[in-house]
């Protein structure tokens, strides 16, 4: 579920939530764009005590994911999600983190103040799905798995809708938990499929 949450406005409140990033260059970055307390992982794994420390923090002030776009960032926002339901997730797309110099890996750290901002004001939950208003077929008819094209094709579908890049049944998954709905999907597709076209004239 897509969850509305800052306006686009130089003056902004402080962020009640606690915002999860992977390092201190990510927080130097987020602290830039926002007035907002982080919690840094220091690498791709948590321990049971950063967990608990989590978990106390959800329950007191709640949780926005804000890990990098890359392998690490998601096997981190995926560990988060299964031991503390409920948190929120925002996303940015991988050309947004992309380092301005050659040294330096794909981050939050390197996207702008802009661009945090909208990501912070475009925040996702995690549902319980009892039916799935998307199935395999779905992504099958739509050209999301299976071809040549489907790598790309589910980068640009998970950068319009702002839910990150996924394989096949992540973003599967992603578009279900999230509750993206059918008119959101139909519409992006609309978008991803003239990208598609324009991009084999």
């Amino acid at each position: 579920m897509l969850i509305g949450y800052l306006k686009k406005e130089s003056h902004m409140k402080k962020i009640k939530e606690v915002i999860v990033v992977e390092g201190k260059d990510d927080t130097k970055q987020v602290q830039r764009a926002v007035d907002a307390d982080t919690f840094e992982t220091n690498g791709s794994a948590l321990s049971l005590a950063d967990i608990e420390q989590l978990k106390k923090l959800q329950v007191r002030r709640g949780l926005i994911v804000f890990t990098d776009p890359d392998f690490n960032g998601e096997r981190l926002r995926k560990m988060i999600s299964q031991a503390i339901p409920g948190v929120k997730h925002a996303f940015i797309q991988r050309r947004q983190g992309v380092p301005t110099e050659a040294h330096g890996s794909l981050g939050v750290e390197h996207a702008s103040q802009q661009v945090i901002r909208e990501a912070l004001s475009n925040l996702y939950t995690e549902e319980e799905v009892d039916q799935p208003e998307f199935t395999r077929t779905d992504m099958a008819k739509a050209n999301l798995v299976g071809g040549a094209t489907a790598r790309y094709r589910r980068e640009r579908l998970g950068q319009i809708l702002g839910i990150g890049y996924g394989n096949g049944k992540q973003m599967l998954k992603r578009l279900n938990v999230f509750r993206v709905s059918r008119t959101q999907f139909q519409k992006a597709m609309v978008q991803v499929n003239q990208e598609d076209e324009d991009g084999h004239k």
